[in-house]
């Protein structure tokens, strides 16, 4: 059975695009020869900066014939339902077949299709494959029609076993597949022919490519390592870099260089960004813990060992990291006078058009932080000064170049200004966390304009109706929403998310009515009414609306922790849900009692009692939420019943004001085993009407001892 050989060669592919572009490839080949009946074996995808590759084992000679027997419409139907079903098949009338059904005869084609050649096959998905290819970005070159991501130059399409090599026959647009590749574009340029996926493999390493992005990626590393411990050195670990550089070489060559004494003195974070992002260079550590040295991976081998390349990178990182110097000594002389010229010019920075300067903004942040620290115990008016001083480094030189180092520099220039470490620390902290496994700061005053911040960018949006919708979130509000879910329950605060934002949205919204030309979103804002408790705006109330959105983002947070929607959406029902520390122990708590045997039956039992006393309900057009009389009680089940409630109702009131959530969980159950047996034994629409009026008040009670815990109507099952 032959294997299948494919090679996308093309100019260079951006970096960030290669791995998903070989499981695209992987994928919609696989699925096409899937689709036409092609088994296989073993598929493996590789790619490098100028190529994509794909290896198929096992391909039969032929796909399959295939019968297949389809059911019509019946003999008598319309002739337009006929001819959309023999469109279906593709077949004439003549050549469909009337067999008796149980209400008549009816049409019946049967499908049968000859086995295909394997080439053929292959060459109808690959070249419908490369049309379509789904490139993030993609371009056409000289008159073809083609798009690609780059220039595409050569396909190799070869199916080869033991006996024979076939090429396949494909035509892309005028590229011809064929059985020739080239080798490295410098050390390796001469025209290759390859015979089947082995040979390729062992040529292509001869040629000085290393095809798996794996592999790349582990030369640099064993390599920087290497070189760095013969100098007593520590690499600085760097995946997302390490990736980037294995889509930037295809015969990686690691050298190592020196920083210029002269730049040492630079904080760590400039050398490092300057580095990488420029030059796409590793940073190395002194045993002292410095950055003194660079690792650079070059894409070849040279005469000199590298040392005119190294002299030429060193060349470059002198220039650049004199900038950097230059922005850093600039900035220092600023952050000693107070960095009052940089929040001056703050003012003029405008964060959006209907929501202010950042000046402004700075002003919100510092009021809610002030507000915040209160909460907390903290000191309000030291968070009010860490919030003035957080976004100073914006206006800074160094900032403006590298804007990745916002808020690192800050700290750094906060200090020079003569703050103390925890106001300093703010700067960097209060942007975190950044994403779902970013450090959360623990610090009150980070704590304190972090949620401050995120609070006060999601009361913005609110206020001038910029919300995300579907996949759209230009502003990053899902992120800022995580971001602080995970500052209140990771630091375990107790803040109602109600109160505090009622004051950013009042504030916010007042600015919005400030600034921008009132298009339909402004006349919206324009029109706001501001009232004692909420800002109200076109969709209803502002905090509200945050809230909700606030518990959606947590939803799904918390499902990732292993909660059920169900119980989380039970315990958001309640009332305190904008209290996300004790939303979350209850739902904890809820969510184990759930999964015990008695947590089970108690939620049917409820949803029993509760589903006869509805109907019940809507039946007479009353109300039973009357106290029921124990002294009507029949039955040693009813009376078991009356009194199973009352201690659970003894036990869960003080447990619930201590939220001791496991104490209220372990009292629902004992009301397990009196409600199945109430049931077992009890009408409980008796024909006396005063007994049936008196039952259902007693299952009014059994739902409100449960509902005060939870709304288990929306647990299923």
């Amino acid at each position: 059975m032959p294997d299948l050989l494919i090679e996308l060669l093309s100019e260079e592919i951006p970096a960030r695009m290669q791995l998903t572009a070989a499981e695209d490839l992987k994928r919609l080949v696989t699925d096409g020869l899937a689709e036409a009946g092609l088994s296989h074996d073993d598929v493996v995808s590789l790619v490098t900066p100028r190529r994509l590759i794909l290896t198929v084992s096992d391909l039969p000679k032929m796909s399959p014939a295939t019968r297949e027997e389809r059911k019509g419409p019946s003999v008598n139907a319309p002739e337009k339902a006929l001819d959309g079903f023999l469109r279906s098949t593709g077949l004439a009338k003549e050549d469909l077949e009337a067999r008796d059904g149980r209400k008549g005869q009816v049409w019946f084609a049967v499908i049968e299709r000859e086995g295909r050649p394997a080439g053929q096959i292959v060459a109808e998905v690959l070249d419908a494959v490369i049309r379509d290819f789904p490139w993030p970005k993609s371009m056409r070159w000289g008159s073809g029609s083609l798009r690609w991501v780059r220039p595409l130059h050569a396909i190799i399409c070869l199916l080869s076993d033991a006996d024979e090599t076939q090429v396949v026959d494909l035509d892309v647009d005028g590229l011809r597949a064929g059985n020739r590749t080239v080798g490295h574009r410098f050390m390796a340029p001469e025209p290759i022919s390859v015979t089947s996926s082995a040979d390729y493999l062992a040529k292509m390493n001869e040629a000085k490519v290393v095809l798996s992005a794996k592999e790349r990626e582990e030369i640099v590393m064993r390599e920087a390592t290497r070189l760095a411990e013969e100098r007593g050195l520590v690499v600085v670990e760097d995946k997302d870099l390490l990736a980037e550089v294995a889509g930037l070489v295809e015969w990686p060559v690691v050298l190592l260089g020196e920083i210029g004494e002269e730049f040492l003195d630079l904080p760590h974070e400039v050398l490092q960004t300057s580095m990488r992002v420029h030059q796409k260079f590793f940073s190395v550590r002194d045993s002292s813990g410095r950055i003194t040295h660079f690792i650079a991976v070059a894409d070849r081998e040279t005469a000199d060992e590298g040392a005119t390349i190294m002299a030429g990178n060193q060349k470059v990182l002198r220039a650049r990291l004199a900038d950097a110097k230059f922005f850093w000594e600039n900035d220092l002389r600023v952050a000693r006078d107070g960095m009052k010229a940089w929040t001056d010019m703050l003012g003029k920075v405008t964060f959006h058009n209907r929501l202010g300067s950042q000046a402004e903004r700075i002003d919100r942040i510092s009021e809610l932080a002030k507000e915040i620290a209160s909460a907390l115990g903290a000191d309000p008016d030291r968070a009010v000064e860490a919030a003035r001083v957080a976004k100073a480094d914006l206006s800074s030189e160094m900032v403006y170049e590298f804007a990745e180092l916002q808020g690192i520099m800050g700290e750094h220039y906060a200090r020079a200004a003569g703050n103390s470490d925890d106001v300093a620390r703010v700067a960097r902290e209060h942007y975190q966390p950044l994403g779902p496994s970013d450090d959360v700061p623990n610090g009150p005053l980070s704590i304190a304009v972090a949620l401050a911040d995120k609070i006060d960018t999601l009361a913005g949006f609110w206020a001038i109706d910029e919300k995300p919708t579907g996949s759209k979130d230009p502003f990053a509000l899902r992120r800022a929403a995580l971001g602080a879910i995970r500052l209140i329950l990771e630091n375990d605060l107790r803040l109602s998310l109600l109160e505090i934002a009622v004051e950013p949205g009042r504030r916010v919204g007042k600015d919005a009515l400030e600034h921008g030309s009132y298009d339909a979103v402004g006349k919206a804002a324009k029109q706001m009414v501001f009232e004692e408790d909420y800002l109200q705006g076109p969709n209803g109330p502002l905090p509200r609306g945050i809230l909700e959105f606030l518990h959606d983002r947590m939803k799904v947070f918390l499902r990732g922790k292993g909660l059920r929607h169900d119980v989380i959406d039970a315990c958001l029902a309640m009332p305190g849900s904008d209290d996300l520390t004790l939303l979350v122990k209850r739902s904890t708590a809820l969510s184990a009692f759930l999964d015990t045997e008695d947590g089970e039956n108690l939620t049917q039992g409820f949803k029993r009692a509760h589903n006869i006393l509805k109907q019940a309900e809507n039946k007479d057009g009353v109300e039973y939420a009357l106290d029921p009389d124990p002294k009507l009680a029949e039955t040693d089940e009813e009376r078991a019943l009356f009194d199973a409630l009352e201690s659970a109702e003894a036990a869960i009131r003080p447990a619930m004001q201590a939220e001791d959530f496991e104490a209220v969980m372990s009292a629902m159950a004992n009301l397990r085993d009196p409600i199945d047996e109430f049931f077992d034994a009890v009408q409980v629409n008796a024909a006396d009407e005063s007994l049936r009026r008196n039952r259902l008040n007693l299952l009014h009670r059994i739902s409100e001892t449960c509902l005060a815990v939870a709304d288990l109507n929306r647990i299923e099952g």
